[in-house]
């Protein structure tokens, strides 16, 4: 005699229609009003970025990274030409539109396109681009990269737990806080426990349209103050 035990419902989960795997992200630029994400060209880029990031004169922006902070030219040079060939993290560079300089890099990475699943992170912002519309709108061209272009149908964001900048930032620009990852890795020879959060494709259209209204002219003052917060407008939405 066999006993039937599948419970009520689908027991392994929703179908996902029509899925198929999706795209690499190409190594070609995204434009917006205040700045470019462009592939990152370690001849082209790298001073710009290393006199940019040494106005950081603690180092602090390179606390929870991987690399950094770099002595000198020589050694940040090697870095960058070694993240301009690399394929996973896929590092972009931001230029300022106001000034045509980089200021700042960051990447996809963990890219996963079987399931549709990708990561940002590297994210190292110079303060010239630290708090600035150009640093918001970097991270929406990058979301609308993946779930408009390739149509992945997760995007993660994932930090150091005691990094609370880095979470206050994912939660700002719409991220959903999933839990922590204990002892996950070892960085510069510490430890690091792993918070995770993610926006899925279902919510991008919300969150896409909040970056719009942010972004807009008329959500700044002459004095390039915002008028709304971005977090203000997704919860009004």
């Amino acid at each position: 005699m066999t006993h039937d035990l599948t419970p009520l419902g689908d027991p392994i989960g929703p179908v996902v229609p029509g899925w198929t795997p999706r795209p690499r992200p190409p190594r070609t630029a995204m434009e917006g009003r205040f700045c470019r994400v462009v592939p990152l060209d370690a001849i082209v880029h790298a001073r710009d970025l290393f006199e940019a990031q040494a106005r950081d004169r603690d180092g602090r922006m390179w606390t929870w990274m991987p690399a950094g902070p770099f002595g000198d030219f020589a050694e940040y040079l090697a870095w960058a030409e070694a993240a301009e060939k690399s394929e996973d993290p896929l590092f972009f560079a931001v230029i300022d539109r106001a000034t045509g300089k980089p200021v700042g890099t960051a990447s996809f990475l963990r890219i996963d396109p079987a399931n549709g699943a990708i990561e940002v992170g590297w994210i190292a912002w110079s303060p010239l681009l630290q708090r600035t519309p150009a640093a918001t709108e970097a991270m929406a061209l990058m979301m609308a990269r993946v779930f408009d272009e390739l149509g992945y149908r997760r995007y993660e964001w994932k930090c150091n737990d005691l990094n609370a900048a880095s979470k206050r930032a994912a939660e700002r620009l719409g991220f959903t806080f999933e839990g922590l990852f204990r002892q996950a890795a070892v960085v510069k020879g510490r430890n690091r426990d792993t918070a995770w959060y993610s926006i899925l494709d279902g919510e991008w259209p919300r969150a896409k349209a909040a970056f719009a209204a942010w972004l807009a002219p008329e959500n700044f003052g002459a004095d390039g103050t915002q008028k709304r917060g971005l977090a203000e407008i997704r919860a009004s939405l």
